[in-house]
C-alpha cells in the first residue's frame, strides 16, 4: 500500500495539514525521516498525488490508484526479467539504477524495459503497456 493511502487510512480522512502529513509519515507509520517526509511531500505534489488548496494538502485518491497500477507494472517487469535471467530482484534494480545513471532521469518503467532488452530479455508484453 502507499504511504500516503497509509496516512489517509490513520487520518481518515484526505485532508492534511503540512505539518500533520509529516508526522504521521514520520511518527505514526515510521515510514519516514522527518526530512524525507518533507522531500516525499514536495515529490508527491509534482507527481499529482497531493493537491495543495487553502494552505491545505489533499490526497488525490485517483491518481494514487493510478501511480499504484504504474508500481504494480514496474513491480512485474522487474519479477519478468529476474526470472529469465536467474537473477535476484535486487540484482535487476541495481542493474536499472545503473541504467538510470547512465541515461540519466526517464521514466522507471522506460528504464526497465530497456534494462530487459540490453540484457536479451524479451520485453514485447510490456511494450504496449508503458507510457513513453
Amino acid at each position: 500500500m502507499h504511504p500516503l493511502e497509509e496516512a489517509v487510512q490513520v487520518k481518515g480522512s484526505t485532508e492534511f495539514t503540512r505539518s500533520e502529513l509529516v508526522g504521521i509519515l514520520s511518527f505514526r507509520l515510521r515510514r519516514f525521516s522527518v526530512s524525507e517526509a518533507k522531500e516525499v511531500i514536495e515529490e508527491w505534489i509534482r507527481e499529482g498525488l497531493l493537491e495543495e488548496r487553502d494552505g491545505k494538502l489533499h490526497a488525490r485518491i485517483e491518481a494514487l490508484k493510478e501511480a499504484e497500477e504504474l508500481e504494480n507494472l514496474f513491480g512485474e517487469m522487474v519479477v519478468h526479467i529476474a526470472r529469465k535471467l536467474g537473477w535476484t530482484e535486487l540484482e535487476v534494480m541495481e542493474g536499472i539504477k545503473a541504467m538510470r545513471e547512465r541515461y540519466g532521469d526517464l521514466d522507471e518503467k522506460v528504464l526497465a524495459y530497456l534494462f530487459g532488452m540490453s540484457q536479451g530479455v524479451d520485453m514485447s508484453e510490456f511494450r504496449d503497456r508503458i507510457d513513453v
